[in-house]
């Protein structure tokens, strides 16, 4: 087994020298407008996978996490494992249900009840605890299609040497997302709605990164999926889920809804991680199919935002893909640079019949219309009585079209129903069960910034409440 001595990250750009996975946290985007990436990729023997077998998800995310951390000491990564995890509603914190011929992976039971709870409780900790160290100060700045935002927030409010600032599209997300940022009032929260889509606000971020003076004079933080802590925390539950399903031997297959690519790009390395035992990633997409088409055609190109009920998925343009890109093309970071360039410019990028073959080693892919997503909860909570959100349902639906009988599916759960309230009304006649956290959120205090999306102006807002 390759350990995580030695362990050093590197951009898919090229642009800088190799840095540890501290500094890679601090960095988040790369210097060089790239994204980071382990320099050396581990892999895991069969007598390591028995020993993990019998493993808590506590303990399991330790073993996996110091594969590719060792600039922290063991005990303190423990330490930090733990109180991110304490905070689950569920002692599996991602557990495993079967329903019908598919397995379901609850990944809602965090603080915000969406699956980005699981690694933002994680890297809130990590900043707290790099900033305490250094004794620097960091001006966290991300963009959300819905759920990013509420579970940035809750893993930083109230922390010391750190501010945080969300953008989200106004009126783009469901009323519950919107309250769960809004209602949190920490003196070190700033919530901005942006008069746009999410790629607007993405795209406003993506610029604030790459503005290098701008970054280093605000000590700018990542917590998007572009920042790599958040993508190897979420690598914990494919094991974790694979794990349980091939103890006696065997693969197994998982359908993931995705927008921006990083949920299923944690997917893709856990696969590289367990050879064998992860065989085929369904990449399922709502009408914003912008990486179905990728996996079906071979082509990569920008589309108009659709709004659906999984608005988290009203995507076209995947931040993480690029990661991915990068091993496409075989670790070439020239090729990846001018690829993503080009990209830029033209809004399209064109993969050759052997690069498709590649891509459709790791992938099958569906996409999802609104009606289908919406029969899917209802014959899903018809049959066996289980309320599905919109975006799990995406999931669901992709992964029955592509089931094996020979391989179990395992689906990912990835907010709780009650987030899509009114879709789940929608599709099955009743309001899904309204969890304790989400009562009388309407009668809470909120504070909110609506804003053009207009790069000066975001920019003027951060540099008058920056810590």
């Amino acid at each position: 087994m390759i350990s995580g001595e030695n362990m050093k990250y590197i951009s898919t750009r090229g642009g800088i020298a190799p840095i540890s996975f501290k500094k890679a946290v601090m960095m988040g985007l790369a210097t060089d407008g790239g994204l980071l990436l382990p320099q050396t990729m581990p892999l895991v023997d069969e007598k390591t996978l028995d020993s993990w077998q019998s493993m808590s998800y506590p303990q399991l995310s330790h073993a996996v996490l110091s594969l590719f951390i060792d600039d922290i000491p063991p005990a303190d990564l423990r330490e930090l494992i733990d109180r991110s995890y304490a905070t689950f509603t569920h002692p599996e914190i991602t557990p495993l249900v079967k329903k019908g011929k598919v397995y379901i992976l609850e990944l809602f039971h965090g603080p915000t009840l969406a699956f980005k709870d699981v690694a933002l409780q994680f890297l809130g900790n990590v900043f707290e605890y790099l900033l305490k160290e250094s004794g620097e100060k960091m001006n966290i700045v991300g963009a959300t299609s819905g759920d990013t935002g509420s579970a940035a927030i809750y893993g930083v409010r109230g922390k010391e040497r750190i501010n945080i600032f969300i953008l989200h599209p106004h009126k783009r997300v469901s009323a519950v997302q919107e309250l769960q940022m809004t209602t949190v009032i920490d003196a070190n929260v700033f919530n901005l709605a942006i008069r746009g889509t999410f790629d607007d606000g993405q795209a406003i971020v993506k610029t604030l990164f790459n503005d290098i003076p701008f970054k280093q004079q605000y000590q700018l933080g990542a917590v998007n999926s572009i920042n790599w802590a958040r993508i190897l925390a979420q690598i914990v539950y494919y094991v974790y889920a694979a794990l349980k399903l091939t103890e006696q031997g065997g693969a197994v297959d998982f359908a993931v809804p995705t927008g921006n690519f990083g949920d299923i790009f944690a997917g893709f390395v856990a696969r590289k991680l367990l050879p064998g035992r992860i065989r085929k990633l369904v990449l399922a997409t709502n009408e914003n199919d912008l990486l179905s088409r990728f996996v079906l055609k071979g082509e990569y190109s920008l589309g108009k935002v659709v709004q659906t009920s999984s608005p988290s998925m009203d995507i076209q343009v995947a931040s993480n893909f690029e990661r991915y890109l990068y091993f496409l093309y075989d670790r070439d970071a020239r090729r990846t640079k001018e690829a993503m360039m080009r990209f830029a410019q033209s809004g399209i990028l064109h993969f050759s019949a052997a690069e498709q073959e590649r891509i459709t080693t790791a992938f099958l892919s569906a996409s999802v219309s609104q009606q289908k997503t919406l029969s899917t909860i209802r014959d899903f909570y018809q049959d066996y009585g289980y309320v599905l959100d919109p975006h799990t349902a995406v999931g669901v639906s992709a992964a029955l079209a592509h089931l094996d009988s020979t391989v179990p599916m395992v689906c990912l759960a990835t907010a709780h129903p009650a987030k899509f309230g009114a879709a789940v009304q929608q599709a099955i006649g009743r309001p899904p069960e309204m969890p304790e956290s989400f009562r009388d959120l309407d009668k809470k205090e909120s504070r909110c910034q609506v804003l053009d999306a207009d790069l000066a102006k975001v920019k003027a807002f951060i540099e008058a409440n920056a810590i």
